[in-house]
């Protein structure tokens, strides 16, 4: 009897679908709140625009507050940065690697400042929040801004380690010049034709960077050719003589004068000697030594000779041969 009955109401009152029962929900509900005029959606919208103004007028104390935070950091960095330069003078005399403390004590000093600015700004904000959320967009702004960031920390260890500084002249693959400014992400660098060229750190931290300037000389060489009739020997010490006659050769290191190769006219010299370490020295002692070289060989009547050539023939050659036949002109 009692299953009868069970089934009868079950007859009458099949299940729901749940799916069917959540739409008809939804419908109800959109019917419930989706005007019907357009006085309403315009009432509609004003109450919005209300609630937003409103919101925003009782959250000014927070954006007062927030500046007011933004300004006392900026007045800490500065004060903070103005005693790191005061330290760092006395701690190091690189210039760039003082400017390297100082700006990692601001950068420090700004990004407490704004996680305090944060956390002012939206009451609900908690440190760990804050700094949960700080790491979640320094992990997405390092992926996005991937080669910024390694030029940064480039920077970073080229003014901590490297002994450049601005003024010095270096050579980094086909970058040559003096350096205008060492930065945290770039170095200025003015060739000596007189263009600026902006290189990425990480390209003088990954290849081979020359620093021609980092001490006060450098050694040079050139080759001087000499005929093989002259007296090699007389021809050696000719132009070592002249050699550290010129004023710009450095008489602190040896001047160094030797037979280098047998060439095709001659037998070539290296001459190497020491003078200023920048690009216009460099030229001013090639051209005194270039000069004082050739004066005092030829003076010594010591030839400097072009190329030759010799020619053999396999048969005698003869000079004398047929007139070649000249046309007549009317």
């Amino acid at each position: 009897m009692l299953r009868m009955l069970i089934d009868r109401v079950l007859v009458q009152n099949p299940p729901v679908d749940p799916d069917k029962a959540k739409e008809l929900s939804d419908s109800l509900e959109l019917a419930k709140v989706a005007p019907s005029s357009f006085s309403e959606v315009v009432d509609t919208v004003s109450e919005s625009l209300l609630n937003i103004w409103q919101g925003f007028l009782g959250h000014i104390p927070f954006f007062a507050a927030s500046v007011v935070m933004l300004l006392l950091t900026w007045l800490v960095a500065t004060v903070v940065g103005k005693f790191a330069r005061r330290f760092a003078r006395k701690t190091t005399q690189r210039p760039s690697l003082q400017d390297l403390l100082v700006r990692l004590v601001r950068i420090f000093i700004w990004v407490i400042g704004l996680l305090f600015t944060a956390m002012v700004l939206f009451p609900g904000l908690t440190p760990a929040k804050a700094l949960g959320g700080l790491g979640l967009l320094s992990v997405a702004v390092g992926l996005a801004f991937k080669d910024i960031f390694e030029n940064f920390f480039a920077g970073i260890l080229i003014l901590w380690r490297f002994p450049f500084e601005a003024g010095d002249v270096i050579e980094c693959e086909n970058v040559s010049g003096r350096v205008e400014a060492v930065e945290v992400r770039n170095t200025a660098i003015r060739r000596t034709t007189g263009e600026l060229v902006i290189v990425p750190n990480l390209f003088l931290f990954k290849n081979p960077c020359e620093i021609l300037t980092d001490r006060n000389k450098r050694r040079f060489t050139i080759k001087v050719g000499v005929a093989y009739g002259v007296d090699l020997d007389a021809a050696v010490g000719v132009i070592e003589e002249a050699v550290r006659g010129c004023e710009l050769v450095r008489d602190d290191e040896p001047i160094q004068v030797f037979p280098h190769a047998f060439a095709d006219s001659g037998i070539d010299i290296e001459i190497t000697w020491w003078a200023g370490s920048t690009p216009l020295e460099e030229r001013k002692s090639r051209g005194q030594v270039v000069a004082a070289v050739k004066r005092a060989l030829d003076a010594a009547g010591m030839e400097i000779p072009f190329p030759y050539r010799t020619l053999t023939f396999k048969e005698p050659l003869s000079l004398d041969g047929p007139a070649a036949p000249t046309s007549a002109q009317g």
